[in-house]
């Protein structure tokens, strides 16, 4: 098995593309090991000294740590769990919690119901693509049609970026005012 990895645009975040599937569909944070005792591999990344949160995409997943930390020390040991985790042939996750991260499921009526519609087709067809190559995610968390202003979460290499605020103002604010005249503002969620 061959694993490759990837800078991401967040120095404290890398990426790894194990070569198959890792949730194939959606995608899971986990910010600390509490979080991840549900899922053998990210349990087993957390047990890394030096890791600090585990991002698992449709066919990679992120890796970050802290800033006392050098990736020449913990790549080698990441790379051994990932590889042993998929050899093992072990599910990714334990029993039926393989719940995929997805937009907020809130109901909305009427007109705003098409713009927050409009707003997820967006997100889910031009950014978060995007945002997945450089090992993130982006979601839908709210919109506040009061003040026009989307709430989005970021996930993954995403989340705690030094340049994610830059993401969401230039590039996701921008797009999503163009294709959508109601949305006046995008503000990040934790």
């Amino acid at each position: 098995m061959f694993i490759q990895t990837e800078a991401t645009p967040n120095p404290e975040v890398l990426k790894f593309l194990p070569g198959r599937e890792v949730m194939g569909e959606g995608t899971r944070d986990f910010r600390d090991a509490q979080a991840a005792a549900v899922s053998t591999l990210a349990s087993e990344l957390f047990a890394i000294d030096g890791v600090t949160r585990v991002f698992f995409g449709p066919d990679f997943l992120t890796v970050g740590k802290a800033e006392s930390h050098d990736w020449s020390h913990l790549k080698a040991p990441i790379l051994a769990a990932v590889m042993d985790h998929f050899t093992s042939g072990q599910p990714l996750f334990a029993g039926a919690d393989d719940a995929a991260g997805g937009h907020d499921d809130a109901v909305y009526e009427g007109e705003t119901a098409q713009i927050v519609a409009e707003i997820k087709d967006l997100l889910d067809t031009r950014i978060r693509p995007a945002v997945a190559q450089d090992g993130g995610d982006i979601l839908f968390s709210r919109f506040d049609e009061a003040t026009g202003v989307v709430y989005l979460n970021m996930r993954g290499a995403c989340s705690g970026c030094p340049s994610s605020s830059a993401t969401l103002k230039a590039g996701v604010e921008n797009m999503l005012k163009h294709y959508v005249p109601e949305v006046t503002g995008v503000e990040q969620t934790l």
